[in-house]
């Protein structure tokens, strides 16, 4: 009897080991997983991406990476030649180190003066003499000039153009004073460290304000723009200083005149004007109204004033298509439209004046994937449009210092991808390199697999990326983890360049997922009707595209379970993976809703009132944002959801997870929450520590296995490239 026991008690044990080992996951497996992340794939990625740095002559030097280490490459633009260099690595660096500047001064185009912010007002040093002149006496705290806040972005470095004879600058006094403020309070042992800045929000009555100035610099003298105050606004983004410096504002080659302009709050209005240097007269040239929101490109402003032919090229997405128009400086009248077609203009790079010829960047005009991006030549006229980069796939484009060459890189989400010498007609010079992933797929890496979808109106084409576990089984049901990131003003996707790594989606399909990534309607690159799809209803988040997009994959491909569909994001993301769970929940069963603006009455003012709209109240006094807020649909609530915040969250502040919290604490629904006391928008340090927990947490009660305990995300270097962390 004895024996017959032990011999079933043996059994047992073995019957519950191998139970756990069925429904666990080991630190081996996620350290597979994280052998998937890019400061593992990047070091086996060979001859990649050519980051020129010119030098005199039309020369320059890259540093390529190859399985022998860092190899320095110095090439002749003329000659067409390519010499490797084992001791320029020093004077390349040295060539680097003289490229860094001081971010919290600009130095004057000759070089001879740099300006700086002290106690509110502007001040230049002589860099010869070491001699500071104050160039303002009357700014005061919250009234100061070429100061930088954005409420969401604020710095210490001067917002400011010098002119092209280094004997003005252009810049504005900010005002603050009656804007509302934000607090935050660090967590630490002893009495907390408040801090406070200008923030505004939807619907405020005061925002922050900029009155224009020109400043006389050698003989110091402040000539304020003849025009109202205008909103903190650029005609790109949320910020008049998005490109790190000031934004919409171009000076005439002979420093007499100033172009610039004015954003009106609701970014529904742009006004061209031209400033007399001198006098500060303003004259109004022409102004474009829309009933949604205008924006003057993608990635960089494309309006340039031509002083010479007193022409303006001003971009417009009136037919339903970014393009580019030449304007009359003088009467304001259009003169023609430049490019036109169903496709969209992203940059304009090069203007060649005494040619009458552009160069920019387009997206959708090549068969294919919309979102790539080529580059083209085409006259003022509208005439001989050129393509000069015919290779299929996403081009980045790094124009020399004297334009007349460019480096172009293409490739494609699963190609890798080549780099070009061309001169700026689009001949081809040389092929510098050609990406190797050899050593990369002999670890067993694959890429993402591109797919197009249809939209949740069963027309519109979606494009996205899936990953699949290298161990794939389509015998196999596989719970699905939608990434996503709703934009408005970018996307799901990023860039559609070859990547090793995106985040951690491939991890994530290790541990066990199908992970996808759709490029939902109401997004950038496309029609400014597919962008404007969700505009005033941010709470849409293209979540009826990511629930259309997932039934019609897992039609495709039945290895996907939708019974077990997980959502996350980051920010924006957040805000939709919250909405997600609470306005789908019975598709949606797992969320992880990270940093979230989850109630844009409490998000800044700029970003709400581009894509929404102004803040304004029915009858009832209920307001249109108030119908997009999150918390007000926190009782619906049926799956698991992670919450996670930084308490230091100068970006999106941490009152909007927490009316969520009180929601769902109301509605007496379960839910988790990490929390980051001192940690601000992307949570620094402690990032790898939200990866590890997110893991986990869809391991856990999407997969339905235990996760290793406390497993440890650890970052490296890659050994090509010293001091660069992955």
């Amino acid at each position: 009897m004895r024996k017959i026991f032990n011999t079933l008690f043996l059994f047992a044990i073995m019957l519950r080991l191998n139970a756990q080992n069925h429904d666990s996951l080991t630190a081996n497996d996620y350290s597979r997983a994280e052998h998937f992340l890019r400061y593992y794939t990047q070091p086996y990625i060979d001859n990649g991406e050519v980051n020129p740095v010119w030098l005199p002559g039309d020369k320059f030097w890259y540093r390529n990476l190859n399985p022998k280490g860092s190899e320095i490459i110095v090439v002749d633009a003329i000659q067409g030649t390519v010499t490797p260099s084992a001791g320029q690595q020093k004077n390349g660096d040295a060539v680097l180190n003289r490229r860094e500047f001081n971010k919290k001064t600009l130095i004057s185009p000759d070089s001879s003066k740099e300006a700086f912010i002290k106690d509110y007002n502007l001040w230049v040093k002589d860099l010869k003499t070491g001699k500071l002149i104050q160039l303002t006496t009357d700014g005061i705290k919250n009234f100061g000039y070429a100061t930088d806040n954005a409420g969401w972005k604020k710095s210490d470095n001067p917002i400011l153009k010098w002119s092209p004879d280094s004997k003005k600058i252009a810049t504005f006094k900010q005002d603050q004073r009656a804007a509302g403020d934000m607090y935050l309070i660090t967590t630490n042992v002893g009495h907390p460290k408040l801090e406070s800045w200008k923030y505004p929000l939807p619907g405020d009555t005061n925002i922050i304000t900029i009155q224009r100035v020109i400043i006389n610099v050698d003989e110091p003298r402040v000539i304020f723009i003849k025009s109202e105050p205008d909103p903190h606004r650029a005609s790109l983004s949320d910020d008049i200083s998005s490109s790190g410096t000031f934004d919409d504002v171009a000076w005439s080659p002979d420093a007499s005149q100033l172009a610039f302009i004015s954003t009106s709050r609701n970014h529904q209005q742009e006004k061209f004007r031209i400033a007399d240097a001198g006098t500060g007269d303003v004259r109004e040239v022409f102004d474009e109204t829309v009933k949604t929101q205008y924006e003057s490109g993608q990635g960089t402003i494309n309006w340039r004033y031509l002083h010479s032919s007193k022409e303006i090229i001003w971009y417009s997405e009136r037919n339903n298509w970014g393009h580019l128009y030449l304007y009359d400086a003088l009467t304001g009248k259009l003169k023609n439209q430049i490019t036109k077609g169903n496709w969209v203009v992203t940059q304009l790079i090069k203007v060649d004046e005494k040619k009458r010829e552009l160069y920019f960047l387009a997206d959708g005009r090549e068969p294919g994937n919309p979102y790539f991006t080529y580059l083209y030549k085409i006259g003022f006229d509208g005439k001989n449009l050129s393509l000069l980069t015919p290779d299929k796939g996403n081009h980045s484009i790094k124009l020399s210092p004297d334009e007349n060459y460019f480096t172009d890189y293409y490739s494609q989400p699963d190609v890798p991808g080549v780099s070009l010498l061309r001169s700026i007609d689009g001949k081809l010079i040389l092929t510098l390199e050609k990406t190797d992933i050899s050593r990369l797929t002999a670890t067993g890496w694959k890429p993402p697999v591109p797919f197009t979808v249809k939209a949740h109106d069963g027309v519109t084409d979606l494009y996205g990326l899936m990953y699949t576990p290298v161990q794939f089984d389509p015998a196999k049901k596989y719970p699905v983890i939608d990434y996503i990131y709703p934009g408005p003003q970018g996307g799901s996707i990023g860039s559609w360049s070859f990547m090793a790594s995106r985040g951690d989606n491939q991890s994530l399909a290790e541990l066990g997922f199908i992970v996808v990534q759709i490029e939902g309607t109401s997004n950038p690159l496309r029609s400014k009707s597919y962008h404007d799809m969700n505009y005033g209803n941010m709470a849409e988040n293209t979540l009826p595209d990511q629930v259309a997009g997932i039934r019609a994959l897992a039609l495709r491909f039945n290895y996907m379970d939708t019974n077990r569909i997980g959502i996350w994001g980051h920010s924006g993301g957040g805000f939709a993976t919250a909405c997600a769970m609470f306005t789908y929940p019975d598709f949606f069963k797992v969320g992880i809703s990270e940093s979230g603006n989850h109630d844009n009455r409490n998000y800044e003012d700029d970003w709400g009132e581009r894509y929404i709209g102004l803040l304004s109240k029915d009858g009832s006094g209920t307001s249109n944002y108030a119908l997009q807020a999150n918390q007000l649909y926190a009782k619906n609530l049926k799956g698991k959801l992670l919450l996670a915040h930084g308490f230091m969250d100068d970006n999106v502040p941490p009152s909007n997870t927490l009316l969520v919290v009180e929601a769902l604490e109301k509605a007496n629904k379960d839910y988790d929450l990490i929390i980051f006391p001192n940690s601000s928008h992307g949570y620094g340090a402690y990032a790898p520590y939200m990866m590890r927990r997110r893991w986990d947490y869809f391991v856990k009660n999407l997969l339905g296995k235990i996760p290793p305990k406390e497993y440890k995300l650890e970052s490296k270097q890659d050994p090509r490239n010293p001091g660069s962390m992955q």
